[in-house]
């Protein structure tokens, strides 16, 4: 693994520690100021609406939930990373991912002033 693979993985390692602390604020500030992210019935654009969204669900739906993702693809390519991983909500209670939240995620990444950060994100059902 070469250093701007591991610097991308640790930028997933990050989302998800602001994902366990519920920190909306630290999980967008991964994220490029207009950064898009596309799931089933859901668009944000730009940092804000991802944050906005995230601290609702973190107070809401999400408390106690934890992400995960784990990547099956990194391809890094100058200043642009692409990641195709296996992602999903283990929600508060649960031990595991039941196989029906599985979804298959693509996260851009780029760098920016030697930082990387989230560019885009979307993730469609795994099955």
């Amino acid at each position: 693994m070469n250093s701007n693979e591991t610097a991308v993985r640790e930028v997933l390692g990050r989302l998800y520690k602001a994902w366990a602390d519920g920190d909306a604020d630290a999980f967008a500030d991964l994220y490029v100021e207009d950064a898009t992210v596309v799931m089933p019935g859901v668009f944000h654009q730009g940092r804000t609406a991802v944050r906005d969204f995230m601290a609702a669900a973190f107070t809401g739906p999400l408390k106690g939930s934890r992400g995960v993702d784990e990547p099956q693809s990194i391809r890094v390519n100058g200043d642009t990373a692409v990641i195709v991983s296996k992602a999903g909500i283990i929600m508060a209670g649960e031990q595991d991912l039941p196989a029906e939240r599985e979804r298959v995620a693509t996260w851009v990444l780029s760098r920016r002033d030697g930082r990387w950060l989230v560019s885009a994100y979307a993730n469609a059902p795994a099955a």
